[in-house]
């Protein structure tokens, strides 16, 4: 359903920002994307991978209702007048919906606005789902030397609101494009609803947050889905390359051969994140057991809260066993 609602507001607003484009053309907003003096219009091909394995984020990883994955792709080329999101800056209703139930209307007509009134969209560019962690989507998008910034999200599922994506970047270096970018990406948290873990039940932070990035010690707390204390940084969970797609002598564009099939499962690459044992705190101490007027034995038990994965510390013992005196002996 998700991926039926985002085709069809595809379909509607990207008429539209392709009138408001040609419309705008005479327009030059003010930023310092007006200094690019590359050539009029430049097409690249955007390939995002995703890199979320249970390898690299073995914590609560997802496996079922449902398991990791991604959803569609949602972006824009545009000029320094407009932002679909910023960090440490509040997320639009728009980004909000999208990060929490990957709804895309409000976003799309936040776009569409942007396109309308300030100008400042040239382009929008989509790329499908992709259903598990690890995996490749593709699509093509093209920037303008009044429009050459680059914004884009995708949402992590599941979480509360959680999304990777890019902010305003520059493909326009001077005078020329830049033939390709790659750029590894972090999860970020739309500051809109306060759950923890990739399950939590929907909670809404009041008053809402500003956008921010989770690290591997930030939000400081154990149930954090992404809490690794023992890492200096978070392993990349996607990354995405911008290609800049070359025209033949008869100037048509020339598709880059080494673009990966849609939703093509990879072999992740990346090191494996040790994940230590974590257990509970001990229960109270049972009932004394023994014969009376002789020492007996009494015990207490904890169990194990978190798996450990990946050559992480092992878990402790779950019992353990004292002397004691035998009560109400006669």
């Amino acid at each position: 359903m998700e991926n039926l609602m985002f085709v069809y507001c595809s379909c509607k607003v990207i008429w539209t920002l392709l009138v408001a484009a040609v419309g705008c053309a005479s327009s030059l907003p003010v930023g310092d994307d007006s200094l690019c003096s590359a050539e009029e219009l430049a097409k690249y091909s955007i390939i995002f991978t995703g890199k979320w394995s249970q390898a690299a984020f073995p914590k609560q990883y997802p496996l079922y209702r449902p398991p990791a994955q991604w959803s569609a792709m949602l972006g824009v080329t545009h000029s320094s007048d407009y932002n679909m999101w910023k960090k440490n800056e509040y997320a639009s209703n728009g980004v909000r919906d999208f990060a929490e139930k990957g709804e895309a209307w409000v976003l799309m007509k936040e776009i569409e606005e942007a396109g309308e009134k300030i100008q400042s969209v040239h382009g929008i560019f989509s790329a499908p789902a992709i259903p598990s962690g690890t995996g490749q989507t593709s699509t093509e998008l093209e920037v303008h030397p009044r429009h050459p910034l680059v914004s884009f999200v995708v949402r992590i599922v599941p979480s509360p609101d959680w999304f990777v994506g890019i902010d305003s970047l520059n493909l326009c270096e001077g005078g020329h494009w830049l033939e390709e970018v790659t750029v590894d990406l972090f999860p970020y948290d739309a500051g809109t609803d306060s759950g923890f873990t990739f399950s939590s039940p929907n909670f809404a932070t009041i008053p809402q947050d500003t956008v921010t990035e989770i690290t591997c010690s930030s939000p400081s707390h154990p149930a954090n889905s992404f809490y690794y204390p023992k890492l200096k940084i978070l392993p990349p969970i996607a990354q995405v390359t911008m290609v800049k797609i070359k025209k033949n002598l008869l100037g048509l564009p020339v598709p880059y051969v080494n673009m990966p099939d849609k939703s093509n499962e990879i072999i992740d690459t990346v090191s494996e994140t040790p994940l230590d044992c974590e257990v509970s705190q001990w229960s109270s101490w049972g009932l004394c057991r023994g014969v009376c007027r002789k020492p007996g034995t009494k015990i207490r038990t904890r169990f194990v809260l978190l798996q450990p994965a990946n050559n992480g510390t092992p878990c402790p013992n779950l019992d353990e066993e004292t002397g004691c005196e035998p009560e109400n002996c006669v």
